[in-house]
């Protein structure tokens, strides 16, 4: 069997954009993958074009040979972009992999330790309590969820005194609390949106009254030892990793002691192959994982059959979305994602005829204005 062809597909999950990547062999066994987008998604297609060079003729089963070939190839470590590329090349290899043995990815792997892939939902927001109560009330009738994921933040962080910030945000938690479940669970993503480590200090423990599941990402990545000292002064789990790319960011990260959990993404860390080696690191540190997944059906399938096989599992992040492009995605019952053994490969389809269609949306961060006129953080 041998790499014949790779196509693009810009399309959009909702109001976000995503970029689908199909590898097809001299067979006719097909496999799909997904990039991460950060931005410049146009920028991805020269990339893969440049990359599908470098692979065609290759034996699309050898996907630790491709992955190593692609890391390689530049010389340089290949950054957000390449990795985001590797990364839907990758996964397109896997699927293409467990169609060609007739087996689900996760079999490929080892076999599942579990029988079904515990989910949390992203909220991503703050909404008032009673309106966050029917939300999740719609969310856990309709979809069995008991785990959320919240922003701390209810006010403009720079438009007022941090102590007013803090105390608002253990409010909230607090009403927040009070009218769900007492066995239901809420994450609170900070966003990376404060600068100083003593202020994210402040926020997390004004939280830790009320028993997070954990508090994500509220500083920026690039200083390794900040974690480790913000960790340490803590009173909730720490999660951090989507804006990580390589195990070794993650081993550094858990060398300095600065995460109880471990969040990378598979379509950011380079694909499958990566995510595996960052998972062991994070098993050999005794931390979780729980895969940063705010994509669409494809990814979260991927993420399914990653986490079907590794033991040291927090949760799996699920956006609930519709799409015309993937007819039978992977949804949660009673708050879990059910393996599909009888399905190879990731376990869904991708319908191209809809993928035909531009529907490819643009999307841009909004990037936060301080009084002063100088930019803020995202």
């Amino acid at each position: 069997m041998k790499i014949t062809a790779l196509r693009t597909y810009m399309q959009r999950v909702d109001v976000r954009p995503r970029l689908l990547v199909k590898v097809e062999t001299d067979e006719g066994v097909s496999g799909w993958g997904e990039a991460y987008n950060h931005g410049p998604d146009h920028a991805l297609i020269p990339v893969l074009e440049y990359m599908f060079q470098q692979i065609e003729g290759v034996d699309p089963r050898r996907v630790e040979y491709v992955v190593r070939r692609l890391l390689q190839e530049a010389r340089f470590p290949p950054g957000a972009i390449g990795l985001a590329a590797i990364a839907a090349i990758d996964q397109a290899l896997w699927d293409i992999s467990g169609k060609a043995a007739g087996l689900p990815v996760y079999m490929l792997l080892g076999g599942n330790v579990r029988d079904r892939v515990p989910v949390y939902c992203g909220v991503y927001t703050a909404p008032d309590p009673p309106a966050c109560r029917d939300l999740t009330q719609e969310l856990h009738d309709r979809y069995g969820f008991t785990a959320f994921k919240l922003s701390p933040y209810r006010r403009d962080l720079y438009a007022g005194r941090w102590g007013n910030v803090v105390k608002e945000a253990a409010d909230y938690f607090a009403q927040i609390r009070s009218i769900h479940p007492d066995e239901w669970e809420f994450a609170f993503e900070a966003h990376a949106r404060i600068f100083e480590p003593r202020q994210a200090i402040q926020l997390g423990n004004a939280l830790a009254p009320y028993d997070p599941l954990w508090f994500e990402e509220p500083i920026r990545p690039e200083y390794i030892p900040a974690w480790g000292h913000l960790r340490a002064q803590l009173q909730v789990p720490l999660a951090t990793g989507e804006s990580l790319f390589l195990p070794q960011d993650f081993l550094a990260l858990l060398t300095a002691g600065g995460a109880d959990i471990v969040q990378p993404d598979v379509c950011v860390v380079g694909g499958l192959a990566q995510m595996r080696r960052i998972a062991t690191i994070a098993e050999a540190h005794y931390a979780s994982v729980a895969p940063h997944n705010p994509m669409g059906p494809l990814a979260t399938a991927v993420n399914v059959h990653f986490a079907a096989a590794h033991h040291g599992l927090k949760l799996v992040e699920y956006k609930p979305c519709e799409t015309t492009w993937c007819p039978d995605p992977y949804l949660p019952v009673d708050g879990y994602l059910e393996l599909r053994p009888d399905r190879p490969g990731w376990g869904v389809e991708i319908d191209e005829s809809v993928l035909g269609a531009d529907d490819y949306v643009r999307w841009e961060r909004v990037l936060p204005i301080r009084p002063d006129g100088s930019t803020g953080y995202v």
